[in-house]
């Protein structure tokens, strides 16, 4: 039986964590390939540490003076990420850092399954959706996302200037009857540019954003609060620890309330199903529970590299259902061609669309109108009906 009292938790870090940082540049240069050609081949992953990016994979484009033209580009796209996201620090400064670039062409025997239509590897991937918050997206993880979202608009607009980049939240929430009522604990790490304030200093900067954030009542007389709780936080970003892309999996998805597959988003083309095909069925996933047909719902898919259809699909409804689980089955199968041209094509995930998901979540964000989060819109909702009353 499916547990109903209970505290779960989730974290969040911010655009300035090391590790995020190496999303951003590797998406950045995802995006700077994708405005060079919809159909560009893009795997690259980044390594950042003190005053040092090393950026490396496959990429391609039509023809081999394109791609050279496009490498050519990017040591300048590594500053302006680092510049961006605020790091200005005597050891990781974005116009003094070293960047070595190993970035060289897709491997052929990669790239001749992926242009026959199939999937660029094999794998599963898994889309998650909720009633907890207005965008169908566990509450632990969507506002632990949003509190350092705002923490960073403050910082880079001026009104909390000691604030530094590097910053991690977590969220402590307890449930009564499968929804979420109080936050249990709060804790905050954030990074901060004058040595001389204290983690009180700190609690009294942030904790206003904080209350702003969460939903009236949630905070209560009981709520631990553990701000900056090992003291000072100067030294922060890839001079203190060091950052790879693809290491925040959970962050980047539901904060561990769902299953997640065996492959990270950023750095990689949507021929990657372990993006493309993530998104898809997020996609899914929410829009079953934005028509009704259950108040939970996990989907997964698999893939065979090659292999244009998928090998599977299966959904859980975790007792929540208005329909059995089968007939989603075929009702999300009926509604969207969940080859990886076709989710490509349905999602319209050819863009340039990438680097504003590398940092506070790639899901339970607002679509856009040049099709970013466009696996957010809930527009297959009708149709899902339809199907599920045949």
């Amino acid at each position: 039986m499916t547990r109903t009292n209970y505290v779960f938790t989730s974290e969040s870090v911010s655009e300035g964590h090391p590790d995020k940082v190496c999303d951003r540049i590797s998406d950045a240069i995802l995006d700077a390939f994708l405005s060079e050609e919809p159909n560009a081949r893009v795997a690259c992953e980044t390594f950042a540490t003190t005053n040092t990016v090393v950026v490396g994979g496959e990429v391609g484009l039509s023809t081999e003076a394109a791609t050279k033209a496009m490498l050519g580009r990017v040591e300048g796209i590594v500053r302006d990420c680092v510049r961006d996201i605020g790091y200005e620090q005597d050891k990781f400064h974005w116009n003094t850092l070293k960047v070595h670039n190993f970035l060289h062409e897709q491997s052929a025997h990669i790239a001749q399954g992926v242009d026959r239509d199939g999937a660029g590897d094999q794998g599963i991937m898994f889309g998650y959706a909720c009633r907890e918050t207005p965008e169908l997206m566990p509450a632990p993880i969507q506002y632990s996302h949003a509190i350092l979202r705002r923490l960073a608009e403050v910082r880079k607009n001026g009104t909390e200037p000691t604030l530094g980049p590097d910053a991690k939240s977590q969220l402590s929430l307890r449930y009564e009857d499968g929804k979420p009522v109080e936050v249990t604990s709060i804790v905050l790490s954030t990074q901060h540019l004058d040595e001389a304030q204290t983690s009180d200093d700190i609690r009294a900067i942030v904790e206003p954003y904080i209350r702003e954030i969460l939903p009236a009542g949630w905070i209560t007389g009981k709520t631990e609060w553990w701000v900056n709780p090992t003291g000072k936080f100067v030294i922060g970003g890839p001079d203190g620890d060091a950052g790879l892309t693809g290491r925040k999996i959970i962050v980047d998805t539901y904060g561990g309330a769902a299953p997640h597959g065996g492959g990270a988003f950023s750095g990689k083309d949507p021929t990657k199903v372990d993006r493309s095909a993530a998104y898809a069925a997020r996609y899914l996933a929410k829009n079953v529970v934005a028509a009704g047909l259950a108040d939970r719902c996990t989907l997964q898919v698999s893939y065979a590299i090659g292999v244009a259809k998928p090998l599977s699909i299966y959904v859980d409804t975790h007792g929540t259902g208005a329909v059995d689980e089968a007939v989603i089955e075929r009702a999300v199968a009926k509604c969207m061609d969940l080859t990886p041209r076709g989710i490509r094509t349905h999602l319209g995930l050819n863009k340039p669309i990438y680097a504003r998901t590398s940092a506070y979540g790639h899901f339970g964000r607002d679509a856009t109108a040049d099709g970013g989060f466009s696996w957010e819109k809930t527009d297959l909702v009708e149709a899902l009906k339809s199907e599920a009353a045949r």
